[in-house]
């Protein structure tokens, strides 16, 4: 399918953020090809991946590169090139500054007065948690978990206890690891593993985390994935059996104002009622 979007006028100076297909060509928006048909310069983070988006629009402008390795050199390039001229950023796939450097060229175009503005389109994480069947009212994105051990154990304790829907990024060769992982320190959580988003070979495998890990323990599939972790169920309320046991231990252990505050944080009771309950115990 090609565009007709060669029109005489030039767009105004500025950064333009353009949302592009994860992988279905159609996917982009009439607005985006415009944009890239017209725009001075294209900043693009592989412009190879690039080229053959441009080519099915019939695109013929210039691109560079501007990726991890090179965004701190090229950076001050493109926003004196921003001052006179429309400069366009895209990345590989999806929507910029997802998991890659744009968020810097904004932060510096905003800051030297340069008109920013936004082509709003595809983006792996939110597609897929459309496609997962989780709660989606509350949810946090968080990239690419680290692919050393101990950094990645410490990066998944720090997202336990929030109540909100996780999304990560990961590839094929470490799915089955990071699963595990997840799977150890948050439990047996509701969990999906998309793939091959809007492509021919979409697919979604749910089940909870350790069964997930357990189906790609031996490798996972090719291509860009999107794990998606629901939030932890709801806490049991302590009883007053619960609570009566807690403050014995914590009072013959502790002075009584520190055992009541030790005890209202471990179980998430209000501290008056566990003070209250305190002095009858320890009166009776």
């Amino acid at each position: 399918m090609m565009f007709n979007m060669s029109l005489p006028e030039p767009l105004n100076p500025g950064l333009y953020i353009v949302a592009t297909p994860i992988g279905n060509l159609g996917d982009l928006t009439p607005r985006a090809a415009d944009t890239l048909c017209r725009a001075a310069l294209i900043a693009a983070e592989d412009t190879r991946v690039t080229a053959k988006l441009l080519r099915h629009i019939g695109s013929t402008r210039p691109m560079t590169p501007y990726h991890d390795h090179n965004a701190d050199a090229v950076r001050p390039r493109l926003i004196a090139r921003m001052r006179g001229e429309a400069v366009a950023l895209v990345s590989d796939a999806g929507t910029p500054l997802i998991s890659d450097p744009g968020y810097k060229l904004v932060r510096d175009a905003r800051a030297a007065g340069i008109a920013v503005t936004t082509l709003p389109g595809p983006c792996a994480a939110i597609a897929a948690m459309t496609l997962a069947g989780l709660p989606t009212d509350r949810f946090l994105f968080a990239g690419f978990l680290p692919s050393k051990q101990g950094a990645r154990a410490t990066a998944i304790e720090e997202l336990k206890s929030l109540r909100a829907t996780l999304v990560f990024y990961e590839s094929g060769p470490r799915l089955g690891t990071s699963l595990a992982a997840l799977g150890e320190i948050l439990g047996p959580r509701p969990a999906a593993v998309a793939r091959e988003i809007s492509k021919k070979f979409e697919e979604v495998v749910d089940g909870d985390l350790p069964t997930l890990a357990a189906r790609y323990a031996d490798g996972g599939p090719k291509g860009e994935i999107v794990v998606i972790v629901g939030p932890p169920g709801e806490e049991a309320m302590a009883t007053a059996d619960d609570l009566d046991a807690a403050l014995a231990k914590a009072m013959a252990a502790a002075p009584l104002k520190t055992a009541v505050a030790e005890v209202a944080v471990a179980l998430n009771l209000p501290r008056k009622q566990v003070y209250a309950r305190a002095l009858e115990l320890k009166g009776g």
